[in-house]
């Protein structure tokens, strides 16, 4: 049923803030800008930034996992980068390792490294 990770939406209270935090930390431009949204394609996958906060509670009742290389790495630059720890990294079995940390607009974000 499901194939792969398709789109991630992040909702922010500030757009201008989240775009330029989320360009910083992945290095890449949104393909798509508007007062209503912003896209982002990153290897296939969209990370999408919503500011319609109507209806939204925040929390962290799921988790989308963007695979990365040397997860304890990416942590740490996210760290700088104003995130928060969640989870800290750890390993799951097989080589896998997992984190979540909590980037600063309230949003859950699932760090994956497979060996």
């Amino acid at each position: 049923m499901f194939k792969k990770l398709r789109s991630v939406i992040y909702h922010v209270n500030d757009l201008d803030q989240a775009k330029i935090w989320y360009q910083e930390i992945t290095g890449i431009a949104p393909y798509f800008e508007e007062k209503f949204y912003v896209g982002f394609e990153i290897n296939g996958s969209e990370l999408g930034l919503d500011p319609d906060l109507d209806k939204i509670i925040p929390g962290n009742n799921s988790v989308a996992y963007w695979s990365v290389d040397n997860i304890e790495d990416k942590v740490e630059a996210l760290l700088k980068k104003g995130a928060l720890v969640i989870d800290e990294v750890k390993e799951v079995g097989g080589g896998i390792k997992v984190a979540i940390i909590k980037d600063p607009f309230g949003n859950a974000v699932g760090l994956i490294e497979e060996v």
